[in-house]
């Protein structure tokens, strides 16, 4: 088709849904075009926004067929280099990336289903003589992407040492994380029809790089490329009579667009500036959010969410913006305050800052409502003792929230959370210390489990990661409270023979256990309980896992405390441990032969632990620093 010369000069535009977009259809990617950098908040974003305009529409009585009528959605525009016989993407493969892994995730929820499934495969691959390619078509990626779609969880992104290999692994995590709950049952094929049959893309197709290069400049060198952040800054400075105040204002919020970006760019997040500008409306001003119900129409926190600054010039007298004064301040002041603050917290959830670690264990948790919470009970007349006391309360009460809810097996996703955290964000918003602490503590309270509440909690194919954090947690704790330095980020973020992988104490043999197991099924239960559970070195697992109990502990001496606990050693010549311990009481002790009721005892272990580690009264604690 691209060697037709009618057609080497053409530009064309057509409408396609995504299964006319996707359904047979292969896209590669130039290799100087090959990282996918989508985060977890632009997946949660996604997902957001599909559901809600979904459930506009939705009712469970309807027939599949109503479908057609529900509302369309429009997913922008992706420009195409037609060369070569194939189809090269110059824009658009953050989202196709992302939509091929959403069905992916979709082909797996319907598995076992039997209400007339919706077939996706042929979006997500095509076969050839029997072989499979996927119809993002990109070699690099193309483990990855069969591991995800083969549910193969023993796939490890950093062999790849690709940074859009570990990204397409973690959005994946991510869409199944965040993937909303009502849509898993009655509502999934609805939704599935729905996603293929009336969300949209145009796709813009040239005949020639030159050409689609052209196209990609002109649509990002014209209007299109006015941001929502350019134009608030545009009605904002607008409403500002005095020359001299308006130069001064657009100075204040160049400096500091300009501080948002560079930031964004060392820790690697995209549009950093619009987000703390959602961030800080959201948290001071939002008072409303949308209904999980048909018709509902979207709110204050949903409209500032993807249309900001349309929502403060349309609630400019709630935001006390009437004169030219008041436009002045909302820059000079409080635009000024709330940007330094969020600066501050993004540093802190990126980079482990002593004093500021619960910030950064909820970025690891990707809960990114975290940042609407830390900055609501935030004033600009709070001195910056006050700031810091607020943001570790805050902090610490997300860290116990999402740790007590991992560990029970409950969801922690963007939807899930979303509507509790709004109510919270309200109820704190300027609080001060005192007040804030009863805030907090009182939601605690209301929860109905505590660390440990469910005993039994185990590894699972897909608990992997937040095991891997408790480990860490709890692991980083009992070394700290020994005397020894923090290792907390080596022990989530390690590279190379220095990553840390989670171990199970027995080796998968149940032929050594049969003296306790009547069945394969049992032990493989038993095996994956808490308590059997380490945290090791990569290098140390793949030497010593499969060795049997006792041979392997000669080993942890070289390994982390928690590990090195099991040994004799580790009550010799080891004053901070042996210390803390009885001032503690905890139940430590070495174990010769680990069998059944070890596993049980060392998992009561790790609760305990676990209750002083994300003990509510911390929050408290704060009041008296």
């Amino acid at each position: 088709m691209g060697n037709d010369k009618n057609e080497s000069r053409e530009i064309r535009g057509d409408s396609c849904t995504i299964r006319q977009l996707l359904d047979g259809q292969k896209y590669a990617i130039d290799y100087y075009q090959r990282e996918y950098k989508w985060k977890t908040k632009h997946i949660e974003e996604l997902l957001s926004d599909l559901s809600q305009k979904f459930f506009l529409d939705y009712q469970e009585s309807h027939e599949r067929d109503k479908v057609e009528k529900y509302g369309h959605y429009f997913l922008g525009s992706i420009i195409i280099s037609r060369k070569e016989g194939k189809d090269f993407l110059i824009d658009g493969q953050q989202r196709l990336t992302t939509l091929t892994l959403l069905l992916i995730y979709l082909h797996h929820l319907q598995e076992g289903r039997t209400d007339d499934p919706t077939p996706v495969q042929n979006m997500i691959f095509s076969s050839k003589f029997s072989v499979k390619s996927f119809n993002m078509d990109v070699p690099e990626r193309e483990a990855c992407m069969r591991a995800r779609y083969e549910g193969d969880e023993s796939f490890d992104p950093a062999v790849a040492k690709s940074e859009a290999v570990t990204n397409i692994w973690d959005r994946y995590s991510d869409i199944v994380n965040s993937f909303p709950e009502d849509l898993k049952g009655h509502a999934l094929p609805y939704f599935i029809d729905w996603l293929l049959e009336n969300v949209h893309i145009v796709k813009i197709t040239a005949y020639s790089d030159a050409d689609a290069y052209t196209v990609f400049e002109t649509m990002n060198d014209r209007g299109l490329s006015l941001t929502a952040t350019e134009m608030l800054k545009g009605f904002l400075l607008s409403k500002i009579e005095d020359d001299e105040k308006k130069i001064a204002a657009n100075a204040t919020w160049k400096k500091h667009i300009a501080d948002l970006k560079n930031l964004g760019n060392v820790v690697d997040w995209k549009d950093l500036e619009s987000d703390c500008l959602k961030t800080w409306l959201r948290s001071q001003f939002a008072q409303t959010i949308r209904e999980r119900k048909k018709g509902a129409l979207p709110e204050d926190w949903d409209k500032i969410g993807t249309e900001f600054h349309r929502w403060v010039r349309a609630n400019a007298p709630m935001l006390e913006l009437e004169k030219s004064s008041d436009f002045v301040r909302f820059i000079e002041k409080d635009f000024d305050f709330y940007s330094r603050q969020y600066q501050k917290i993004v540093r802190a959830a990126t980079d482990y800052i002593p004093g500021f670690e619960h910030v950064y264990y909820n970025h690891h948790n990707r809960f990114t409502l975290q940042y609407q919470l830390l900055l609501a009970p935030l004033l600009k007349t709070d001195a910056d003792e006050i700031i810091a006391k607020k943001i570790r309360m805050v902090s610490k009460y997300v860290d116990i929230l999402v740790s007590r809810r991992i560990m029970n097996f409950r969801a922690i996703d963007y939807n899930t959370m979303q509507y509790a955290m709004f109510v919270l964000m309200k109820d704190i918003r300027g609080a001060e210390p005192t007040h804030l602490a009863e805030i907090l503590m009182a939601s605690l309270a209301k929860e109905k489990e505590v660390v440990g509440s469910k005993p039994n909690f185990y590894l699972t194919k897909t608990n992997g990661r937040n095991i891997q954090y408790l480990l860490a947690r709890i692991t980083d704790f009992v070394e700290v409270q020994s005397g020894i330095p923090s290792h907390f980020v080596d022990y989530i973020a390690g590279e190379g023979n220095k990553k840390f992988e989670v171990e199970h104490i027995w080796a998968n043999h149940f032929g050594q256990h049969t003296q306790e197991f009547d069945h394969t099924s049992d032990f493989e239960t038993y095996r994956n309980r808490f308590g059997d559970l380490l945290l090791l070195q990569k290098i140390f697992n793949a030497s010593y896992n499969d060795l049997p109990y006792k041979e392997k502990r000669e080993f942890y001496p070289t390994q982390n405390l928690l590990a090195l606990s099991l040994h004799p050693l580790a009550y010799e010549r080891n004053p901070g441990f042996l210390q803390w311990i009885a001032k503690t009481k905890l139940p430590f002790h070495p174990i010769d032969d680990f069998t059944k009721s070890d596993i049980d005892s060392r998992g009561e272990l790790y609760y305990q632990i676990g209750g002083m580690i994300w003990n509510p009264e911390i929050i408290r604690e704060e009041l008296s620093l």
